[in-house]
Formats: structure tokens, C-alpha cells, sequence
């Protein structure tokens, strides 16, 4: 455990890792100080993000990006599951679709756009594989279409719609995950070939010794479970938060949450792009995005049945729906060359900023 040691003993950022246990004490001693909870838990999520981010460089050094990207993806994923299952079980199924919805577009244009930025920079101009990437984004464009189902049904017609829209959204969800599954096994094992990253000459991302495969692992299944225990209390302090500045449970799912969630995440493919390494970026923040389309939306619905006070279903209201659709092709047009300059991100950031500003300015009605 040597290299996990000597990297929070040299650098000062990892030492806000003793924040952890100071904000899990906290939390049972003063569960209603939910400021300072807010303040403790967004301070403890840095230095969880900054040991995930490395550990998955490590992985994906000895595994190629995409592979790194796609654990990167799914650790990092874990943290909404387990938020939105907390909320799923206390009934809070408008914050659930909105940190569903919100995670989704947060990662296709929020990271991915910050990728190309932070990266083009750098670098100038970056190029990546675009066939990975077109997967990707066509994915996430399928699933787009499966969550736009259930929404159009109950929208045109309202009194015939009622016993349709469940057992539909149960179909879907099992249809997306089967859907996920191939997905994995056409890009990892029957075309892994086709995957391979680019050749960026320079290996800039070996600037810092990977940690051995087994320190990574355990350290990104510690970490997530870390991150986890501390988002839920970020989740519940910021519920409070959001009543005293006017915000609608929309807002914070959509917005607050969904980058929370994703801060491990973010410093990866922040870092990968730095590092002229934007394979490892683009499946990150695009991978993270359709995993949660055909994966953990489809999860929630089947696992509201268990542990719900009621079904879930796929429908989300109409602004989140074409805002995840206007994302999903936003993506699959950026990615169709495989190439990348700062101002591709910027346009994507714009778009992010234009969500949020609606949001907060003119929330749903139904939040």
C-alpha cells in the first residue's frame, strides 16, 4: 500500500481526505446543520475524486483507455445509483428523473465540453477514436429515444395513456439493458480491435507511476463506496439548502446533484485530456452518459418495484426530455471526426450554461 501512502503524503490537495470521517461524525451528531454538512461533503468529494482519477489512469495504462474509460464510467456511476436508490426508496421520484436526466446531459456536454477545452488548450488540436465515440453517442441517441416513449404517450393523450405508460417503461428498461449488454460485448470482446486508442506519439499520461493493477482496483471499489456514503449526505443537506434559495427539486437534481455525482469523474477526464490522452476522456463522460440512459434509469424503474413505495416509470417531463435529446445529438455531431479544438468545448459549455440558466430561471411546473 506503499504508492497509495506516499501519494497523500506528497500531495497537499489528498490531505482533505481526513474530511471524510470529519463529515460522516458529523452527519450523525448534528444531522440539521445541513450548511456545514453542504460546505464538509463537497470538500470531501475533491480528494475522493483526485485518488479515483488516479487510480483509473493506473487501470487504464495497463488496460487502453477504453476499458479504463468504461470503469471509470461505472465507479463513477455508482455514486448516482446509490443517490437516486436513497431517494427512489424515501419516494422523491421527481428527483430521481431529474438526477437521471441531469447526470445524462451533465456528462455529454458539462465534461465532455470541459474535456475539449481543458485539453485543446494544451494541445491545440486533439484527436481521438472516433468510432468509440460514434458508438457511444449513438447509443445514448437509442436510449434518448426509448425515455422520449413514454413521455409522448402520456403527453397526447392523457386518459388513455394511464395503464400504458408502466408496463411500457418495464419493457423499455429491460430492452435498454439487453441493449447495454450487447453494446459491451460488441466494443470489448467481438470488435475490441476496432477500439484501440489513438497514437498521441508522446505518452504524456506516464508523467506519474501507475499504482499496480490490484492497489487500483481496490482503491476505485474504496473510493466509490467513500464517495457514495458522502454524496448521500451532500444529497440530503442540499435538499434543505435548495428551499432557502428558491430552487425546485428539478433544479437540484438536474444540476447540483449531477455534477456532485460526477466530480470523480471529472477529474479523470479533466486530467486525460491535459495529458493529450482524450480517448480516455471521451469514454468517460460519454460512456458515463449512456450507461445511465440504458443501464441505471432502466435499474431504477425494475428496482422500484422492490423497494419504492410505488412504480416508477419513464416518464420524465417534456423540457428534460428534449434537453437530453438536443445532448445526444449535440455529441454525435462533435464526435464525427474525431478531432478537437478548445472552441468545441466552449459551444458545448454554452449550451450546458443555457440548461441551467432555464432551469433555475423557469423551472418545471410539476417540481
Amino acid at each position: 500500500m506503499s504508492p497509495l501512502f506516499g501519494e497523500i503524503l506528497h500531495k497537499r490537495l489528498l490531505w482533505l481526505l481526513a474530511l471524510v470521517p470529519v463529515v460522516l461524525v458529523a452527519h450523525k451528531l448534528k444531522p440539521d446543520a445541513h450548511t456545514m454538512l453542504f460546505v464538509l461533503s463537497v470538500l470531501a468529494i475533491i480528494p475522493l475524486a483526485a485518488l479515483m482519477s488516479h487510480a483509473t489512469e493506473s487501470v487504464a495504462s495497463k488496460t487502453g483507455d477504453g476499458v479504463g474509460g468504461l470503469l471509470n464510467a461505472t465507479f463513477g456511476n455508482m455514486t448516482e445509483l446509490i443517490i437516486a436508490l436513497t431517494a427512489l426508496k424515501a419516494g422523491e421520484y421527481m428527483l430521481v428523473k431529474a438526477t437521471i436526466a441531469g447526470a445524462i446531459v451533465t456528462n455529454t456536454l458539462f465534461m465532455l465540453g470541459m474535456s475539449f477545452l481543458l485539453g485543446g488548450l494544451k494541445h491545440h488540436v486533439q484527436e481521438y477514436n472516433k468510432l468509440n465515440a460514434r458508438l457511444l453517442s449513438g447509443m445514448l441517441f437509442v436510449a434518448t429515444v426509448a425515455l422520449l416513449m413514454p413521455s409522448a404517450i402520456g403527453k397526447t393523450n392523457t386518459e388513455a395513456s394511464g395503464g400504458v405508460i408502466q408496463p411500457l417503461s418495464v419493457g423499455l428498461a429491460i430492452l435498454l439493458i439487453v441493449s447495454y449488454g450487447l453494446s459491451l460485448l460488441f466494443s470489448l470482446k467481438t470488435h475490441r480491435q476496432e477500439f484501440v486508442s489513438v497514437d498521441h506519439g508522446e505518452d504524456e499520461a506516464k508523467t506519474e507511476t501507475p499504482w499496480p493493477m490490484g492497489l487500483a482496483l481496490t482503491a476505485l471499489l474504496g473510493v466509490t463506496v467513500l464517495v457514495a456514503l458522502v454524496s448521500e449526505i451532500f444529497v440530503e443537506s442540499v435538499q434543505v439548502a435548495a428551499e432557502d434559495f428558491g430552487m425546485t427539486p428539478a433544479f437540484v437534481g438536474f444540476i447540483i446533484v449531477a455534477l456532485v455525482g460526477a466530480a470523480a469523474e471529472m477529474v479523470a477526464a479533466f486530467s486525460a485530456a491535459r495529458k493529450n490522452h482524450l480517448d480516455l476522456s471521451v469514454g468517460i463522460a460519454l460512456g458515463s452518459a449512456s450507461q445511465i440512459a440504458l443501464f441505471v434509469a432502466p435499474v431504477l424503474v425494475l428496482a422500484s418495484y422492490f423497494i419504492g413505495p410505488s412504480p416508477m416509470d419513464l416518464q420524465f417531463w417534456p423540457g428534460a426530455v428534449v434537453m437530453i435529446l438536443i445532448a445526444a445529438l449535440i455529441a454525435n455531431i462533435v464526435t464525427s471526426n474525431g478531432r478537437s479544438a478548445w472552441f468545441v468545448g466552449v459551444l458545448l459549455l454554452l449550451l450546458y450554461l443555457i440548461y441551467a440558466m432555464t432551469l433555475y430561471v423557469l423551472p418545471p411546473g410539476s417540481g
